[in-house]
């Protein structure tokens, strides 16, 4: 159900009017739109009337409340079955129309990715947002601090190169045999943790099997680099080098709680697959299917069987369709998987709704 305000006015009192006459004690997402008709903010609400009329208290310019008001001609809003449909209504809108105001006001994210870029030679970093699509993800890591730690590390066994991505690459082969011999851009080749992709010292098939030994490590399909971490940390305490023992250890304490990091993240993700019934807030329940984190289909809770086979059916074909590989998320749907998972660590009681998908495999 929407409703829409028309015609805009930039009176406050009038638009106060309107929300208070028309607006419902109900869930549901509403917009903020400008004189022109564009959207300026999108929001969720679990009691849209109360929460609409807040905006009308706060304070200019001081509350971001205010300050969107001002800014707006018209209110919209629909209502949704539930705060969990809020939710994920008001996350899809934003995606859809990318209002000014949420991508300006955003909460600042607690969850970290590893990120492997493209080009030539991919490098590894560190990011906690989420919008590029030539990058793929791994994650996502609660600590910030302690994966930069452990991709520091693991760049450095493998070689990676860590410097800006518009650093100009050169292998083997593609210099001028007229130029002077390239040097690296940076101390790491001379430590020995780069092999030099900016001045053609290692060869692009060689770098790119370093990168795929790193990517293997994050989706935990291989433990390589901390089989040598191991192998030098036991060689150096052999030799009475118990200096440099302990630096091998630092290391491999590092990329030990990077392993264990990354694994928790896929096991939380696999988790999060089940069907899900959410009752609504005015008797309009729901049924979502939620695969890897993300929401895969929706729809009334089925109540007879010929419903319940039709949304078996669902069930099937999505269950057909292709995940990425072990560890690698869909970029575009990171944002939907974080708030399904926080939704259900803020709402335990929400497990209780869950069946396992198999169920619905074998109706």
């Amino acid at each position: 159900m929407t409703a829409t305000l028309l015609p805009p006015t930039t009176d406050p009192a009038t638009l106060r009017a309107r929300v208070k006459a028309l607006a419902e004690q109900r869930p549901g997402i509403y917009r903020m739109i400008d004189p022109l008709g564009r959207i300026l903010y999108v929001g969720k609400a679990k009691r849209v009337k109360a929460r609409l009329l807040s905006y009308f208290n706060a304070k200019y310019p001081e509350d971001k409340a205010a300050r969107i008001l001002h800014a707006a001609a018209n209110i919209t809003w629909d209502y949704v079955p539930s705060e969990f449909a809020a939710h994920l209504a008001e996350l899809r809108e934003i995606k859809r129309y990318r209002p000014a105001y949420n991508l300006q006001m955003n909460r600042r994210r607690n969850a970290a990715f590893v990120t492997v870029s493209g080009g030539a030679a991919p490098r590894l970093a560190v990011t906690t947002a989420t919008a590029r699509a030539d990058v793929r993800y791994f994650g996502p890591y609660t600590s910030p601090g302690r994966v930069a730690g452990g991709i520091r590390v693991l760049n450095d066994l493998l070689g990676l190169r860590d410097c800006a991505e518009k650093m100009p690459v050169v292998f083997p082969g593609q210099g001028d045999l007229f130029s002077e011999p390239l040097q690296a851009a940076c101390a790491r080749h001379a430590f020995g943790t780069c092999a030099g992709p900016c001045a053609a010292l290692v060869e692009e098939a060689r770098y790119r099997d370093r990168v795929a030994a790193a990517v293997e490590f994050l989706a935990g399909a291989s433990v390589h680099p901390i089989d040598r971490v191991v192998d030098q940390m036991t060689a150096a305490a052999e030799q009475d080098d118990f200096e440099g023992a302990a630096r091998w250890r630092d290391k491999f304490e590092q990329l030990e709680w990077l392993i264990a990091a990354a694994a928790r993240a896929r096991s939380a993700i696999q988790l999060h697959s089940f069907v899900y019934r959410e009752p609504g807030d005015f008797g309009d329940e729901r049924v979502y299917l939620i695969r890897h984190g993300t929401v895969r289909a929706a729809y009334p809770y089925p109540s007879t069987p010929i419903e319940r086979e039709a949304f078996s059916s669902v069930v099937v074909e999505e269950m057909a369709r292709p995940l990425p590989p072990a560890g690698l998320l869909d970029h575009a749907l990171i944002d939907e998987m974080l708030l399904v998972m926080s939704w259900f660590r803020r709402h335990p009681e929400a497990w209780r709704r869950t069946e396992p998908i198999e169920r619905w495999l074998g109706a």
